[in-house]
């Protein structure tokens, strides 16, 4: 037996004529939903409201999103539809009129450690294309502006700075490493070169010459020796050319009645240390790539530490009674005897209470050694650690730890085990920037990438919004475009009312609402056209003041040609709606049917619980007197996880 079909505001007749300007939907049965039939307007802003457990979602997410998404799929083929598996046709007779459908639903799915709110909405991705083209490079030991050269800017340098002065021009081969370089001494004394200057001292290259292998090197080849005269302006431009190719675009040139040592390269340079940095690429500034991300925290910006707290939780018990705590109480386990067999060798008194044992006696036993830990041994961040392998005396409980918990040999068990005498800490190389050290010196108007990203967006952008100003003619030549698409992105991030979160903030971190207003903005930055969108309460977690930035950021979404369905419970969301359905009239199986349709001034007219509700005919009064309580409370004290400042508060 067919089941009764509710009647709603708006009757819609079954027809094979698809409608231009509407979804239409035809006995949608999907959980509560009662049989209806619904026409909604395209390329308008329409409001799903009622109490909750009424159907609203069902409609929504579960009947027009999902028939949205198979059909979809249905566009592929047979071979590609069998990698992603079958979707369950909605309980639905018939939708016509269905666009491409996108959800953007409450979800914090993304527990990617590497995803940031900068890399979601791509501002990130701009910026690195930003410093990659106009970033001035300064030198991480002076602070300096680097510097670099063409050959023909080196040649007319040299020819100003050093006329009428004999010089040397060396191509570095080797910098500060140690070896006997017997082989590179003899492979450039074939090669035609008569001397090479070997830390700083000039000799011949004579058959079999070699260094001290101990000791650390800094070895050039003298490619030539000359007066800079008008006349040798010929033969200095040809050795020029020939050194940078030696010394792989670096140059030294000694004066050699000074002994004077300048550096020129043709990549970026410090001139007072030599130090070099490539040429700058939007991957240098990529903590998800090898060429950008930190060394030491490989981009993730923290790093596991062991913490001497989990470790040593009580100091009042001795080892045997389970004063270390990965060891635990004394037993007939191997790392016990071994533990027992290091303190018999050493006489350390395995009954006496941690706390009254010497400091070299508990650095045996903690680091296998007297001395204790060398200044990084605490960071798990060496991937030679992962393949240590431990070989005769016991190595100590906190070299074992990290061996342990680093080791790729280790089972997911053991590492969850040993997680827990470990603790995430900032990164001490890149104190949390995530970024390579030279990465971290290339600037713009004097701020690093990073420095930008740890803004918060509403300061970041007035930070872009006067940056022509302080840029010179060709910087904004080469920016211009690339300025234009940040300012936008940043633009649609503050219209949905996120002005206080910063691009380096973890996506992990934000609530459900933060991440659904995030990918809006996203979607609206992306100018895609002809598209249905479904969201779920975006305003949930907004603040009241907030709500007017939301409204307009979904109005923009619809004025660029989208049909833009949202499940609200706002009442300012509700009001600016193009038109809003109200489902109800109870949850569950009380509700499912379209209780009124149509305009908010038409749904007011009706006399449903929301109608009443927004008309203040219905209202939730504030109780006059608040539960005690039980006296009890939870107090925080010193919270500073995101963009909490040092906050203390008490909650009864």
């Amino acid at each position: 037996m067919a089941k009764k079909k509710s009647t709603p505001n708006i009757p819609v007749e079954p027809s094979d004529q698809v409608s231009l300007e509407t979804i239409e939907v035809f006995g949608a049965r999907e959980h509560n939903l009662k049989n209806i039939d619904i026409s909604i307007p395209k390329n308008k802003l329409v409001v799903f409201t009622g109490v909750s457990g009424s159907g609203k979602s069902s409609l929504a997410f579960d009947t027009i999103y999902n028939e949205g998404q198979r059909r979809y799929m249905e566009s592929f083929s047979a071979y590609a539809r069998q990698f992603m598996g079958d979707m369950e046709r909605p309980d639905v007779d018939k939708i016509t009129g269905l666009s491409p459908v996108i959800s953007i639903e409450q979800k914090t799915t993304n527990k990617n450690p590497r995803s940031t709110v900068g890399t979601v909405t791509e501002v990130y991705d701009f910026m690195r294309l930003l410093f990659a083209r106009i970033g001035e490079a300064y030198s991480y030991n002076t602070g300096k502006k680097m510097v670099k050269f063409s050959e023909e800017e080196i040649v007319e340098n040299i020819v100003e700075r050093f006329a009428n002065k004999k010089i040397s021009l060396l191509a570095p081969l080797i910098r500060g490493r140690k070896g006997h370089y017997r082989e590179l001494f003899e492979d450039i004394r074939k090669k035609g070169y008569l001397k090479v200057r070997v830390d700083g001292e000039v000799m011949d290259l004579t058959p079999k010459l070699q260094v001290d292998r101990y000791k650390i090197h800094d070895i050039e080849v003298v490619v030539d020796r000359l007066a800079v005269t008008p006349d040798m302006k010929v033969r200095l431009s040809q050795s020029v050319q020939q050194t940078l190719k030696t010394g792989k675009d670096l140059l030294f040139l000694l004066v050699n009645d000074s002994n004077k040592l300048v550096q020129y390269s043709k990549q970026l340079m410090c001139e007072d240390t030599g130090i070099s940095y490539e040429e700058p690429s939007p991957n240098a500034f990529s903590f998800n790539s090898p060429y950008g991300a930190c060394p030491t925290c490989k981009g993730l910006g923290n790093v596991y530490t062991i913490s001497m707290e989990a470790v040593l939780p009580d100091q009042s018990i001795s080892v045997k009674a389970g004063g270390i705590a990965p060891l635990g109480e004394q037993r007939d386990a191997h790392m016990f005897r071994s533990v027992e067999a290091l303190a018999k060798k050493h006489k350390i008194n395995l009954d006496k209470p941690i706390k009254d044992l010497s400091p070299a006696s508990l650095n045996i036993l903690l680091y296998g050694n007297s001395e204790g830990p060398s200044a990084d041994a605490l960071e798990v961040d060496d991937d030679q650690m992962a393949g240590a392998i431990y070989e005769g005396d016991f190595e100590g409980i906190i070299p074992m730890l990290k061996r342990w918990f680093a080791g790729n040999g280790s089972s997911e068990g053991l590492r969850e085990w040993v997680e827990q005498f470990m603790e995430l800490k900032k990164c001490g190389s890149c104190n949390g920037a995530r970024l390579k050290q030279e990465s971290l010196w290339f600037k713009v108007d004097e701020k690093n990438i990073a420095e930008l990203s740890h803004l918060n967006l509403d300061k970041l952008i007035v930070w872009f919004e006067g940056i022509e100003k302080r840029l010179s003619k060709k910087q904004n030549a080469i920016a211009k475009d690339i300025l234009k698409e940040i300012r936008e992105r940043l633009q649609f991030l503050l219209d949905v009312g996120l002005t206080y979160l910063s691009l380096d903030r973890p996506s992990r971190t934000l609530s459900g609402g933060e991440s659904q207003r995030i990918r809006l903005a996203t979607q609206i930055g992306s100018q895609l056209q002809g598209i249905t969108y479904v969201l779920d309460e975006p305003s949930i977690g907004l603040h009241q003041r907030d709500n007017h930035r939301l409204i307009l950021a979904l109005q923009n979404l619809r004025d660029i040609g989208n049909s833009v369905l949202v499940v609200e419970h706002d009442k300012d969301i509700m009001m600016a709606a193009d038109y809003l359905v109200d489902i109800g009239p109870k949850a569950g199986i009380h509700g499912g049917s379209i209780v009124a349709a149509g305009t908010p001034q038409e749904v007011l007219l009706s006399h449903s619980d929301t109608a009443q509700y927004l008309n203040g005919e219905k209202s939730i009064p504030v109780p006059a007197e608040r539960r005690k309580g039980n006296g009890k409370s939870l107090e925080i004290k010193g919270a500073n996880g995101n963009n909490l400042k040092q906050v203390s508060v008490e909650i009864p």
